[in-house]
């Protein structure tokens, strides 16, 4: 099992909220489940594996302490597909811009 070590880029799971600490008013299947967050940053303990408590540092210089999820994780973003209606949006607006438009 790979281990991280202090000063590994890693990422921890925690749990901020239990369903009943969460604010009153919230729709129904929002207010049952916990709220939680992923955080990644610099393991500050000695040595540790997928799934131990640990203590990290994020970019920030926050003390984060979590469940140990990733070591060395990797960016995981993605916007969805393209919309159509926004494909076409940068040259229309240059063309407006440009004054090409009322020339059509």
């Amino acid at each position: 099992m790979e281990k991280a070590q202090t000063g590994d880029w890693v990422q921890v799971f925690k749990v901020v909220l239990k369903p009943e600490e969460r604010a009153p008013g919230l729709p129904p299947e929002t207010a049952k489940v916990p709220l939680t967050m992923k955080v990644k940053g610099f393991l500050i303990d000695q040595a540790a594996a997928v799934g131990d408590q640990v203590a990290i540092r994020t970019a920030t210089g926050r003390k984060v302490e979590g469940k140990l999820i990733g070591i060395n994780p990797a960016y995981e973003i993605d916007y969805g597909r393209p919309q159509p209606e926004l494909l076409n949006i940068g040259f229309e607006t240059r063309s407006l811009l440009s004054g090409e438009a009322d020339k059509q």
